[in-house]
């Protein structure tokens, strides 16, 4: 932490905006940090993290024996990866303790068990017999009804660093409504997966944030764990339940989910992987305009991206020509299936689903150099490129986040120009200091 302090001091004082750009795209490049990444060898690494060397905040919470709960009425804001060093979830640790009544569960996105890619409807969990009410439905606030008998929410799920990912969306609509109801919220915290040594991304339009794609305004990757994120939203955003973040032990801002020591579960059923979860604030980019797969349905999504009317070979070459660091892309053909990996067949339809598609296999060569969301901007240019007249950019600001980007790309301007403004506009600034003042580790 002191490492990055330092840094981001330097990058606001008598050097200014250059020194910022030079920061974070040091960081990018070098996703260890600046001088971390210079201390420690492979070999110190892997001795490093032998074992589970990280606890997360359940983890905590439970070396405590739950004192923190004792006697609340609580309701969890839960998912499938809130689970302990063991891969016990917190849900079956807290039934257990007498001192602990666990009145309902608040599922977000993709449901209590983190299986569905579509909107999520009440349930039962069958072990408990408590009621899950869904936050990704009809609502996605909780209802006053569900919170009667509850004086506590507690939120356990684990992020994965990028805006337009829900979670953190759903752990702000929460946290306003502890506010409103008088409850106490209480977040256990979880490691950011992509690192949290940096953050980068134009910061959305104003007229887009309370979107629940663009919460509060940041860039794409925002470099937090949710524990600094609810930090953030209280301090700056006005959002203010009285909050309690149960920090983790071990976690360092240059660990990667694996090197953390703690066990993976796919956070979403598209995320399966580090480097999927690194890509994504780079290939998620293009999802809005729904006429390129993003290799969802198929073994490697946000690792493939393609369509049938796609030449592959173009956009490979179009790719590698730019020497994007850390990247590498391969000429492939996919189809994106109906049934999962497992063989059951989903209640819905990817796109492309049972149709060839031509496109790229995008590898990560060596992730401690790969800039994702400045790629992401270099990938949409040359879909414009490749595709012509197919490809349009039109639909999409909310992922992006900022009209003056796509309003260059249909210019054909440089995207690490780009890039570059944004990474020294004053927007980005404020949410470098405000970001540095929320810091825990």
């Amino acid at each position: 932490m002191h490492l990055l302090s330092k840094s981001i001091r330097f990058a606001l004082g008598a050097v200014g905006c250059a020194a910022l750009l030079a920061f974070v795209s040091g960081c990018a490049t070098s996703s260890s940090g600046p001088a971390v990444g210079a201390a420690l060898s492979a070999g110190d690494r892997f001795q490093s993290v032998e074992g589970p060397r990280v606890k997360s905040g359940l983890d905590v919470l439970a070396e405590e024996g739950f004192s923190r709960l004792a006697g609340r009425r609580v309701g969890l804001i839960v998912n499938h990866s809130a689970i302990n060093a063991r891969g016990e979830h917190l849900l079956d640790l807290l039934h257990a303790n007498p001192n602990v009544h666990v009145v309902a569960i608040f599922a977000p996105e993709h449901g209590f068990r983190g299986e569905s890619d579509t909107h999520v409807a009440d349930d039962r969990d069958e072990k408990t017999g408590i009621p899950v009410y869904s936050l990704y439905g009809a609502t996605r606030v909780p209802k006053d009804e569900h919170l009667e008998g509850i004086d506590t929410l507690v939120f356990d799920i684990q992020d994965i660093g990028a805006r337009f990912y829900t979670y953190i969306a759903t752990m702000g609509h929460c946290m306003g409504k502890a506010q409103e109801k008088g409850l106490r919220f209480v977040v256990l915290d979880r490691p950011n997966p992509i690192q949290g040594n940096w953050f980068d991304g134009p910061i959305q339009d104003a007229d887009l944030t309370e979107k629940f794609t663009a919460f509060v305004s940041m860039p794409v990757a925002h470099g937090m764990t949710v524990g600094e994120m609810a930090r953030f939203y209280y301090e700056y955003h006005n959002i203010r339940p009285e909050l309690e973040v149960v920090p983790m032990k071990g976690w360092e801002r240059w660990m990667y989910f694996d090197e953390t020591g703690l066990p993976w579960v796919n956070p979403s059923p598209n995320m399966r992987s580090v480097n999927e979860e690194l890509l994504y604030t780079m290939v998620a980019l293009t999802e809005a305009n729904k006429i390129v797969s993003v290799g969802r349905g198929t073994d490697r999504p946000f690792e493939y991206l393609g369509a049938p009317w796609i030449d592959g070979d173009a956009l490979a070459e179009n790719l590698n020509a730019r020497n994007l660091p850390g990247l590498w892309f391969m000429r492939t053909t996919f189809v994106p299936a109906v049934n999962d990996i497992t063989g059951r067949k989903f209640d819905w339809k990817y796109q492309f689903t049972g149709e060839i598609c031509h496109g790229v296999r995008i590898v990560v060569t060596d992730r401690h150099r790969i800039r994702p969301v400045e790629a992401g901007v270099h990938m949409l240019a040359a879909l414009l490129e490749v595709g012509g007249e197919k490809y349009s950019v039109d639909q999409l600001r909310g992922l992006v986040g900022a009209q003056w980007v796509l309003d260059g790309l249909k210019r054909g301007e440089d995207p690490s120009a780009m890039a570059a403004r944004w990474r020294t506009s004053p927007e980005f600034l404020d949410f470098a200091r405000k970001r540095q003042a929320v810091l825990m580790y």
